[in-house]
C-alpha cells in the first residue's frame, strides 16, 4: 500500500483545482486527462478503483448494435468511433471479437433484417471491423456445434471489440496514468463534507482504511460517482436537467462453453438479447435488465434459474447447466439517464433506455456532473469533462492525446526482445493460456520491464504463486508497491480477476492465498485475510 499511503498524505491539506469524486470509468478517465493536460488534480472514491458499476460490466467494447432498433443513428455511431480509438490505443488490451447471433422464434427480427443491420452498423462504423456475414442453420451449426439450430432459421456474425482483461483493471489503468501525470488518487477516502468557499470547495474527507480525518480544497468539482449523482447533488444543493434510474444487470461464470472465441447472442423469451461471452477458460452468460430502485442490488435465484433456462434451451449440452456449475457471478445496476421532471419513468418501455450520458456544468457553483454512460465510451467523456473545466475558467494544455492508449509499438519490440532472450515463455507451458511475454505487457506496459530484472534477479519471482490461477510471485509483489491495494478483494476481483474464474473452495484449500495476504499486507496478513474470508481469525 506504499503508493496509497503517500497519495493519502499528498491529499491531506493540498490545494488543487479539481476534485473528481468518484473512482469509476467516469472518475478515473477525467483524472486522467485533466491531469494529462496540466491540471492540478485530485480524485477520490470511498471504495476501491471500478468498485461498483464498473467492475460489473460485460468487459465489451461495443458500438451498441441494439439501438439502432431505436433508430439511435447518432448514438451508435460516437459509440462506435470510440470503439475503434479503443481498438486503435489498446492494441494488446481491446481485440476485435466475432458476435454470432443465433436467431428463433423468440427473436424479434428475421435473419434477412438482422443481416441488413449488420451491413449497416459496419458501414456506421467505417467499416473499421471485420465484414459481417449471413449465416444459414447448417453453418451455425458447423461453427458452433454447441448451438442447438432446431429452431433456428439463421443468423448473423458481426464484430465489435472485448477486454482481455477485466473492466476494473482497465479503469485502474486510467487512476495510474492520471498519478503518472501528477495527480493525487486516494481510494477508500469518504468525502464527508463540501463547502462553497470564495475560491472554490472546501473539502473534508476520512481515509476509511485508517479512520483519519482529511482535508483540503478545490476550485472545482467533478461529480463522477455513478449511480449516486444525484445523492451528491441534492447535498450540495445542485439542481440538474437530468437525474439517474437504475438498472440491474447480472453475469454467470460457468466453465468454458465453446473453444471458439467469440461471443455468442441469442434473444430470450422476453425479447431480450443475452450472450455468452469469453473470458479465458471460462464462459460468461448475461446479461439481465431488470428496473431496481437501488444501486444496491444481488443475484437472487430467480435471476440465476432465469439465465440457466434461458441458455439451456438454446444450447446443445451433454447436461444442462445448474446452479452447481456456477462458478462466480457478477451483479451491478447500469445508471441510466432521464429528464429530471418529476416522471418516475415507470410508464415506458425500460428496456430502449440506452446507454447515453449527458453532462452538465453548474457555472455559480463550479460542479461538473456526469451523467450515466459506459466503459466504451469513456474517451468522449474525457475529452467532454475537459471541454466543461474549460468552460470554468481553468487553461488546459494542447489535448496531445497522451493521456491514454498503450505505450509505443517500438517499446513493447523492446520488452518481447529481452523476454524472448531471457526465454520467459518457457517458464510456462499450460494449455489455452497465452505466453508470460504477452501477458505481462498487455498487464503492465512499460512497468514490465522492472519485472523481466526481478525474475533475472531471483527466479522464484516467475513462479505461479497460486496453483488454479495465472499470476507470478513478481505480479504480487508489484501489486503491493504500486497498485493501492487495500483490501484482499482489490487485488483477487479488480485488479485480477481471479475471483471470478477459480472456485471458492480451490482458492480457501491451497496454500498460495496466505502468501498472496502476506505480500500484499506484510504484518496486517491475518486481519485482512480474516476479512476476505469472513472469518474472525484467518486460517493457519
Amino acid at each position: 500500500m506504499e503508493l496509497r499511503t503517500s497519495n493519502v498524505d499528498r491529499l491531506d491539506g493540498g490545494t488543487f483545482d479539481v476534485c473528481i469524486v468518484g473512482g469509476g470509468i467516469n472518475g478515473a478517465v477525467s483524472a486522467a486527462v485533466l491531469a494529462g493536460r496540466g491540471l492540478n488534480i485530485a480524485i477520490i472514491d470511498r471504495g476501491d478503483w471500478a468498485g461498483f458499476t464498473s467492475s460489473s460490466s460485460s468487459n465489451l467494447a461495443w458500438g451498441g448494435f441494439k439501438y439502432l432498433e431505436n433508430y439511435e443513428l447518432n448514438l451508435v455511431r460516437k459509440l462506435s468511433m470510440s470503439r475503434n480509438r479503443l481498438l486503435k490505443a489498446y492494441p494488446s488490451n481491446i481485440t476485435q471479437l466475432g458476435f454470432l447471433a443465433a436467431l428463433d422464434k423468440t427473436s424479434p427480427f428475421p435473419p434477412w433484417l438482422a443481416a441488413l443491420g449488420s451491413s449497416a452498423y459496419w458501414a456506421i462504423g467505417n467499416f473499421q471491423t471485420h465484414r459481417p456475414s449471413f449465416l444459414g442453420p447448417e453453418e451455425i451449426k458447423n461453427q458452433e456445434p454447441v448451438i442447438d439450430t432446431t429452431s433456428v432459421s439463421g443468423g448473423i456474425e458481426y464484430f465489435d471489440a472485448y477486454l482481455r482483461d477485466n473492466d476494473s483493471r482497465f479503469v485502474w489503468n486510467f487512476v495510474r496514468q492520471s498519478i503518472e501525470a501528477g495527480a493525487v488518487a486516494a481510494n477508500y477516502v469518504e468525502m464527508t463534507e463540501a463547502v462553497r468557499t470564495d475560491g472554490g470547495w472546501s473539502i473534508s474527507a476520512t481515509d476509511l482504511e485508517n479512520d483519519r480525518s482529511l482535508a483540503f480544497t478545490a476550485k472545482a468539482i467533478v461529480n463522477a460517482a455513478g449511480p449516486f449523482v444525484d445523492g451528491l447533488n441534492e447535498g450540495w444543493g445542485n439542481s440538474t436537467d437530468h437525474r439517474i434510474v437504475y438498472s440491474k444487470g447480472i453475469h454467470l461464470v460457468v466453465p468454458q462453453l465453446t473453444e471458439n472465441e467469440r461471443v455468442l447472442a441469442f434473444f430470450d423469451d422476453t425479447q431480450r438479447l443475452f450472450y455468452v461471452i469469453p473470458m479465458g477458460r471460462r464462459s460468461v452468460i448475461g446479461t439481465t435488465d431488470t428496473r431496481v430502485d437501488t444501486p444496491f442490488t444481488e443475484v437472487t435465484d430467480e435471476d440465476r434459474d432465469f439465465l440457466l433456462d434461458q441458455i439451456n434451451a438454446r444450447l446443445d449440452l451433454e447436461s444442462p447447466l445448474t446452479r452447481d456449475d456456477i462458478i462466480s457471478e457478477r451483479c451491478g445496476v447500469r445508471p441510466l439517464v432521464v429528464t429530471n421532471d418529476g416522471n418516475d419513468r415507470r410508464d415506458i418501455d425500460w428496456t430502449t433506455l440506452s446507454r447515453k450520458h449527458e453532462i452538465e456544468t453548474d457555472l455559480e457553483r463550479r460542479v461538473v456532473t456526469i451523467f450515466g454512460g459506459k466503459l466504451t465510451d469513456c474517451l468522449n467523456v474525457g475529452e467532454e469533462v475537459a471541454e466543461e473545466i474549460e468552460s470554468l475558467g481553468f487553461v488546459l494544455e494542447p489535448d496531445n492525446e497522451d493521456w491514454f492508449g498503450e505505450p509505443a509499438e517500438e517499446v513493447r519490440d523492446d520488452f518481447m526482445r529481452q523476454a524472448k532472450r531471457m526465454r520467459l515463455d518457457d517458464l510456462r507451458h499450460k494449455k489455452g493460456v497465452e505466453p508470460l511475454s504477452e501477458r505481462l505487457w498487455r498487464r503492465y506496459g512499460r512497468r514490465a520491464f522492472a519485472m523481466l530484472d526481478a525474475i533475472r534477479e531471483d527466479p522464484t519471482m516467475g513462479e505461479d504463486i497460486l496453483r488454479s490461477a495465472d499470476y507470478l510471485r513478481v505480479e504480487l509483489h508489484h501489486a503491493a508497491r504500486h497498485e493501492m491495494v487495500t483490501e484482499l478483494e482489490d487485488f483477487m476481483l479488480r485488479r485480477s480477476k481471479i475471483d471470478l474464474v477459480v472456485r471458492d473452495h480451490k482458492l480457501r484449500d491451497g496454500d498460495g492465498l496466505r502468501e498472496v495476504a502476506e505480500i500484499l499486507f506484510g504484518e496486517h496478513a491475518d486481519a485482512k485475510l480474516a476479512a476476505y474470508l469472513g472469518t474472525e481469525v484467518a486460517p493457519a
